[in-house]
């Protein structure tokens, strides 16, 4: 194959060692040097110099867990086109790998101007996206805590998770804290709760008779005090999360993004940033709103065979922004009135509620992309938007539904009235 660029390198990047091999095309003559690297500041510094000394124009590497972040940073000081690959997408034939044949390999592919580049956000929203997503994971490791100290409750015969929707709201915690302190009397625990509480004093009482140990009551602290550890590093994080925000170059138009997102239903400010943190600001890196959702991985994959097509699954995407969508999806199909909530209904009776609230959060990340690159407001179709299309279009659709039925329908259009 007839090769598009003359000077690349390729990149095989582990934990300790990145082997580079530099691929030189002068005419016809083709000349390949492969050397290693370590990874340390210094070694990649020293493979930056050698890049550069060898007039490369173009260089590749492979995404391999996060040992190539810390080479993308310092190679991007240099004065050449660095690409991040997939490496599902740049799989050598199978029986010859070695580190030396990965780094050719991908610098081949590189030459002939087959490797697809990855999206890679810039240093600062990278650092945002670190930030948020470290805390999601704290507010996961909250809910872990929480189910421990129910599991700590049933084992107790305690059944206060059944009597109240929060168990650290304002009632449980002081409920909870008097158990930790070796209060026992049901009496006393069900006057702690709140009046507004929807539960009786009577089904209070009931759930709080059991057989509490010392060993239950220090597993109750233990998991309160992790709990709380956890709040505070999602408090913690939070403040950061706005210095930095502060910080950025363009923090005006960032915030008022957030701002904008906010207006769409089942988006909250939090969810808004963790969006924008994900996919950046700038969307001219998607060339429509479909590359978007495709990369996102809320569009089906392509399985056909023999002119036949079958099913296929969602494709991976970006797991930590399909996950927000789809929590902003099922937001949005409460909320009454709106668009989401009547596609919602009308696909979860025919594809089943998980595809359907997947469409939905596809409709929403189409809606983001031209709020984000137009800077528009959010305009909702309406929940009778569908009530409001051709009515010869919804006739067919309904004469093809009873034909699939076995009858046989004929329509006209009714006489006007004299």
């Amino acid at each position: 194959m007839e090769a598009i660029h003359d000077r690349v390198a390729g990149l095989d990047v582990h934990k300790k060692t990145v082997v580079a091999c530099v691929r030189l095309t002068t005419g016809k003559r083709m000349e390949r040097e492969c050397r290693t690297f370590d990874t340390t500041t210094a070694g990649l510094e020293a493979l930056l110099a050698w890049l550069e000394e060898t007039g490369c124009t173009h260089v590749a590497m492979e995404a391999t867990g996060v040992y190539w972040q810390p080479v993308w940073r310092i190679l991007s000081e240099g004065e050449f086109e660095l690409i991040l690959a997939n490496a599902a997408h740049i799989k050598n034939v199978p029986g010859r790998k070695t580190d030396m044949n990965d780094a050719t390999w991908i610098a081949d592919l590189l030459a002939c101007g087959l490797i697809r580049a990855s999206f890679v956000p810039a240093p600062q929203m990278q650092d945002l996206r670190a930030l948020l997503r470290t805390r999601k994971q704290a507010v996961r490791e909250q809910t872990r805590c929480v189910q421990r100290m129910q599991k700590a409750l049933e084992q107790a015969n305690i059944k206060l998770d059944s009597v109240i929707s929060d168990l650290l709201g304002a009632s449980g915690r002081r409920m909870i804290e008097a158990m930790i302190a070796g209060e026992s009397n049901p009496e006393v625990l069900a006057s702690l709760a709140d009046r507004r509480l929807k539960a009786t004093r009577a089904e209070l009482r009931d759930a709080l008779r059991g057989r509490l140990s010392e060993t239950s009551r220090f597993l109750l602290q233990t998991h309160l005090k992790n709990w709380d550890a956890q709040d505070a590093s999602i408090k913690a994080i939070d403040q950061q999360a706005d210095r930095l925000i502060g910080g950025f170059e363009q923090a005006a138009r960032f915030r008022l993004l957030i701002m904008l997102l906010c207006q769409v239903p089942g988006v909250s400010k939090l969810a808004a940033t963790s969006i924008l943190a994900e996919i950046g600001i700038d969307m001219s890196r998607f060339a429509t709103a479909g590359h978007l959702v495709a990369w996102a991985g809320l569009c089906p994959g392509q399985n056909e065979s023999a002119g036949k097509r079958k099913s296929s699954r969602l494709r991976k995407g970006a797991p930590w922004l399909k996950t927000m969508l789809v929590q902003c999806a099922w937001a949005a199909k409460r909320q009454k009135n709106s668009y989401y909530r009547a596609q919602f209904y009308r696909l979860s009776s025919r594809r089943g509620p998980q595809k359907a609230i997947c469409a939905v959060a596809a409709s929403m990340l189409t809606a983001i992309y031209h709020i984000i690159s137009r800077g528009t407001a959010y305009q909702d179709l309406g929940a009778d938007y569908f009530d409001r299309r051709s009515a010869d279009h919804k006739a067919r659709r309904l004469v093809a539904q009873l034909n699939k039925l076995g009858f046989d329908v004929q329509i006209q259009p009714a006489a006007e009235a004299a």
